[in-house]
């Protein structure tokens, strides 16, 4: 939104910035709820039960979307019990940073210290790998934005899938 302000010769004074990011939020609700090609990608909602409840395992969002905004699509997916805590641009402008934030997050939830933690990633373009890297998180990168695979590979992912689907992500998200 700053470069956007810019663009516009605009200062990014912080009463702009909030009206912006309310109007927003107000129009992202109605476009969400009446999107009709809204879908949830393969293997997403099976991977989210099979790792419900799991012991030692939180999982979080990691977006450069608000809060708020993260949670309306959440919710018109269906996914946002699955989803207690994250990262979110609204915690910091910059990718890395906010995962930083969302795993702290975590291993709060875990009472745990996040240098005990192994951090996953899942992402799907070459900026979810580089941020996942600059953490030192394990990446597993999905094929899902258009991103070929081997583009996320060579953006240096530990596992690359075509989807979530794929036999192999369980044990690239364990380690096992």
């Amino acid at each position: 939104m700053r470069r956007g302000l810019a663009a516009a010769g605009l200062e990014a004074e912080p009463a702009l910035v909030d009206a912006i990011l309310r109007t927003y939020l107000d129009v992202l609700g109605d476009e969400v709820a009446r999107a009709a090609a809204f879908r949830v990608l393969p293997g997403v909602g099976a991977l989210l039960r099979r790792v419900a409840g799991e012991a030692g395992v939180a999982v979080g969002l990691g977006t450069g979307n608000l809060r708020r905004g993260a949670e309306l699509k959440l919710a018109r997916a269906g996914l946002d019990a699955h989803f207690a805590f994250g990262g979110f641009g609204c915690d910091h402008e910059d990718r890395a940073e906010l995962l930083r934030i969302g795993a702290a997050r975590g291993a709060a939830r875990l009472g745990v210290d996040v240098e005990d933690c192994r951090i996953v990633v899942v992402g799907d373009t070459p900026r979810d790998v580089a941020a996942a890297r600059a953490i030192d998180a394990a990446c597993v990168a999905v094929g899902t934005s258009g991103v070929t695979l081997d583009v996320l590979r060579a953006a240096g992912a530990a596992h690359v899938f075509a989807d979530l689907t794929d036999p192999g992500v369980p044990a690239a998200l364990t380690g096992a």
